[in-house]
């Protein structure tokens, strides 16, 4: 396997599992980091529904993920990578050939820092208001809610659609020239805005036109949760 080869063939890889919800935002976020770069044969998914809280159970956190989260990648020797951008890190580098995550360290700088911002200013935000502000998963899965926090941070996811918009002013992707991995964080994002039904400012004008030409791209319009 050698960077950049043109010859490689996914078929060569071991199947991959991935424990999975496949409406979820995170898990939407690996399904397209697999889809750009064409793993989805290599892969299969197993369902844990996050409603009856199956991924809080003390096998699943024993066996596959500490953190009690989805997406898992589990990999034909038993190995558990957790964490969209680990996952992603990992898929990205299987060809020798990055195109998500970076390939100068100038490129990797950038598309991480971008796709760490898009995380703490919209996609975990919204997470922590989807828990803590409105029904969530539900009781059996919410033990502890806290509504003012949860409002707090739907807050800051706000004011970071409109920081993006200014980004997005600026350049076509949300990293600069490229579709990045922190397009695809970013787009996670609006996915769980759409599912708590927070709509992006009207004024996010650069905001949406990105969010529009992102749906249109095959590896995102393909996914379940546009469906």
């Amino acid at each position: 396997m050698t960077s950049g080869s043109m010859n490689f063939d996914v078929t060569t890889l071991p199947i991959m599992t991935i424990y999975d919800f496949p409406k979820g935002p995170y898990p939407t976020r690996v399904r397209i980091a697999l889809a750009e770069k064409n793993l989805q044969s290599r892969v299969e998914f197993v369902m844990v529904d996050l409603y009856k809280g199956e991924h809080k159970r003390p096998e699943f956190i024993a066996e596959k993920n500490y953190s009690g989260t989805l997406p898992v990648l589990e990999l034909n020797d038993g190995t558990c990578i957790a964490e969209c951008t680990a996952i992603t890190e990992y898929l990205d580098t299987l060809d020798g050939a990055p195109t998500l995550t970076g390939k100068t360290p100038l490129e990797k700088g950038v598309i991480h820092m971008m796709s760490k911002r898009a995380e703490l200013e919209v996609l975990d935000a919204i997470s922590v208001y989807f828990h803590h502000a409105t029904p969530g998963l539900g009781p059996n899965v919410e033990h502890y809610q806290n509504s003012e926090w949860g409002g707090r941070q739907r807050d800051k996811a706000l004011r970071g659609m409109r920081y993006f918009n200014d980004v997005l002013k600026k350049q076509m992707f949300v990293a600069g020239d490229a579709f990045s991995m922190a397009d695809i964080t970013l787009i996670g994002g609006l996915v769980f805005a759409s599912i708590v039904r927070l709509s992006v400012p009207a004024e996010c004008e650069a905001l949406l036109a990105w969010y529009t030409r992102m749906l249109e791209r095959p590896s995102v319009k393909n996914q379940p949760a546009f469906a």
